[in-house]
């Protein structure tokens, strides 16, 4: 992790990613502080290649965690910066 790369906008997360964080006693401040540090967690190597051009030209940024219960979380930042969700894949 290099330091913030953005600004995350309006940080908001789906019933199912606060049940999860519930469940499993995780910190999702962690989770947000890596997404936008430009720690992509666990995604291939296109989608950390598509989240380093999106930085620089304004896309949808996309990072893949895992909580320490096994349920994989998402946080999505949008094009504009203006919000960015902690979700799960299954609520995309």
């Amino acid at each position: 992790m290099s330091g913030i790369t953005f600004s995350p906008g309006t940080v908001v997360a789906t019933p199912g990613a606060l049940e999860a964080f519930r469940v499993s006693g995780d910190d999702p401040f962690a989770y947000l502080v890596r997404h936008i540090a430009g720690d992509w967690g666990d995604v291939d190597e296109h989608d950390r290649e598509e989240n380093e051009l999106s930085l620089r030209h304004g896309l949808r940024l996309l990072s893949a965690y895992t909580l320490s219960t096994g349920v994989k979380l998402w946080v999505i930042t949008e094009a504009d910066r203006s919000i960015t969700t902690l979700l799960l894949p299954s609520e995309y």
